[in-house]
């Protein structure tokens, strides 16, 4: 049986917003297994995987918040910068990439 995303880690933290940081941070680490870029399902899927959840059948919650995160975190400039999150096909596209900036840390 899959995770709720209610009961994950993820949206529990001592303050706000400290949960879609959790999972921007999932978002970034994959890409970078991905060497740096993938269609966003496949990305939403493997982030789903690592949580424990049936891929099959990932909740739509989980899926919003993933994709959430990853759009407040590419249209911030300082978030965008601290993430190296990109579009390679600009706005609209579902094709994730991030960037390896150098002197950026993700905290």
């Amino acid at each position: 049986m899959g995770k709720n995303l209610e009961h994950s880690s993820e949206t529990h933290g001592k303050t706000p917003g400290k949960g879609k940081q959790t999972l921007a941070k999932r978002v970034r680490e994959v890409l970078l297994a991905f060497g740096g870029e993938a269609h966003r399902a496949l990305v939403i899927e493997q982030v789903a995987r690592q949580m424990g959840h049936d891929v099959r059948q990932i909740p739509e919650d989980l899926q919003h918040a993933l994709i959430l995160s990853f759009e407040e975190n590419w249209r911030d400039e300082r978030r965008r910068a601290a993430y190296g999150f990109h579009l390679p096909f600009g706005e609209g596209s579902h094709r994730w990439s991030v960037r390896v900036l150098e002197g950026a840390t993700v905290h």
